[in-house]
């Protein structure tokens, strides 16, 4: 019968939540004029301690942003949080380039007190509290870098006093 509708096909749910950070129109001087393309900067983060980013390059901003988020979804890792996944375990600051991003654990309830690259990295992590500044260059770029340079960085108690051969009581 040719009027007999397919059936619907199912979206399967979609394991990471993706953000654009931020686009950039790119020219080259050709001879003709000006070559126009877009590179985006996107993350992705499931809200449960796993983060990633890409970036993306193409003649159209949508394919830019495809581009991008594969790429995010290939870099993807596991944040260390303490406190039921509310807040980073301790300070460290992230560098990149001139960019410096100091990140700080907050009380419950503070919030992210963060801006720009810096809260999307933090909100797709799933921290729900901490406090952050961004020291120097404020390209998003190298802020994205110098944050997961700073979420890298974290460790546990568990982890240091394993290092250690020591007992977490010992380490507190």
């Amino acid at each position: 019968m040719p009027n007999e509708r397919r059936p619907m096909r199912r979206r399967e749910p979609k394991e990471f939540e993706d953000v654009v950070v931020s686009i950039n129109r790119v020219s080259k001087t050709v001879k003709g004029g000006r070559r126009m393309r877009f590179a985006a900067l996107v993350v992705v983060g499931d809200k449960k301690g796993r983060v990633g980013f890409g970036m993306g390059k193409a003649a159209e901003v949508p394919d830019a942003i495809k581009k991008a988020t594969e790429a995010a979804t290939k870099s993807v890792f596991t944040v260390k949080l303490v406190d039921d996944n509310r807040t980073v375990p301790h300070s460290a600051v992230g560098k990149h380039g001139a960019s410096s991003v100091f990140l700080a654990p907050a009380a419950p309830g503070t919030g992210v007190k963060a801006g720009g690259a810096v809260r999307s990295i933090l909100e797709l992590a799933g921290v729900a509290d901490v406090l952050t500044k961004i020291i120097g260059s404020r390209t998003p770029v190298n802020v994205v870098y110098a944050t997961l340079d700073a979420l890298k960085q974290m460790s546990t108690v568990e982890e240091v006093a394993k290092i250690r051969d020591m007992k977490v009581a010992e380490v507190r």
